[in-house]
């Protein structure tokens, strides 16, 4: 479970440096937008949401988006899990509840 833990700090981490870098100019508006929420307290951050996701989703963080939706912020999530299928989190921004869960099995070989 530390190294869940490890491996999800780092990833955020990427996720927050990634976020800070120059972005296309089609991209910019969407990540301010994005600042925005969160300065506003309308969303949580993702270290918070990925580390009540991992209490009962573990598995490895491949893709995280923001997005907007009607009238409400979601995370959608994708982890690999330890079984090694994919499972794919629609999770609320505001309060990291899973809206959505869908998950596909690794294919025997």
């Amino acid at each position: 479970m530390k190294h869940l833990a490890v491996s999800t700090f780092a990833l955020a981490l990427w996720v927050c440096l990634f976020a800070v870098m120059p972005a296309a100019a089609s991209d910019h508006a969407d990540h301010d937008r994005a600042r925005a929420a969160l300065q506003a307290g309308e969303i949580l951050p993702l270290t918070t949401v990925l580390q009540r996701v991992a209490a009962e989703h573990p598995g490895q963080v491949l893709e995280v988006e923001l997005e907007r939706d009607a009238d409400r912020w979601t995370y959608e999530i994708k982890l690999l899990q330890p079984s090694g299928g994919l499972l794919k989190l629609e999770v609320d921004a505001a309060n990291a509840r899973v809206l959505k869960a869908r998950s596909r099995q690794r294919e025997a070989r």
